[in-house]
């Protein structure tokens, strides 16, 4: 591709930048939990966009110190048990400074599994805990290709007052389509919290 020159000397009299993708947001459903076994989306997941983005917002759950979890379906959310690879790290801080330190989840990646994937841990109950972030799920509609994700969340782990920077990344190892996927914490009911849908153009 060639270098792209501009005339002009300031970024500021720049009136336009031809060859550049301009992406759109369409939010396509929300989702309000409250005490909520989990949370799914089964409908609206379907060829009409390449990247389908979920944001989460102040996810709360009932019980302490719970992680938070994602799993895809190809049937329309009667099973969420596609196969997985998947690999995980985290960067964390607690209150009192230390210890601060960046580690990869052993154990906490899956290798060709059906469970849930973790997208945080020990997310605490505390009035004012939770975990909040975002993930692709990218072309779930293709049945040429296995079907990419990506999340990054921060949350407010429940026992020792630490913030985890978490990011996880993997395929659904199907070249079957995606169309419905669930998030959920393990053995705990979302007491509060919101998770939006958006179709990226």
């Amino acid at each position: 591709m060639p270098l792209l020159y501009h005339n002009n000397n300031s970024i500021s009299n720049v009136t336009s930048f031809p060859q550049v993708p301009t992406g759109s947001l369409t939010l396509l459903s929300t989702a309000t939990a409250s005490g909520s076994s989990s949370i799914s989306f089964t409908s609206g997941i379907d060829s009409t966009y390449d990247v389908y983005q979920f944001e989460f917002i102040n996810i709360h759950p009932q019980n302490d110190a719970r992680g938070f979890f994602v799993n895809f379906s190809t049937d329309g959310g009667s099973n969420y048990n596609v196969v997985k690879t998947t690999t995980c790290f985290l960067a964390r801080q607690r209150e009192t400074g230390t210890p601060a330190d960046l580690a990869y989840k052993t154990g906490e990646d899956l290798a060709q599994s059906t469970a849930d994937q973790i997208l945080n841990q020990e997310i605490g109950n505390g009035a004012d805990e939770c975990v909040s972030g975002s993930m692709q799920l990218f072309n779930p509609s293709s049945t040429t290709y296995v079907k990419h994700f990506i999340s990054r969340t921060n949350g407010y782990e429940g026992n020792f007052d630490y913030t985890f920077d978490w990011h996880t990344a993997g395929y659904c190892n199907t070249t079957s389509a995606i169309n419905a996927v669930i998030f959920r914490f393990n053995s705990s009911n979302i007491d509060d919290g919101i998770i939006k849908m958006y179709g990226v153009k």
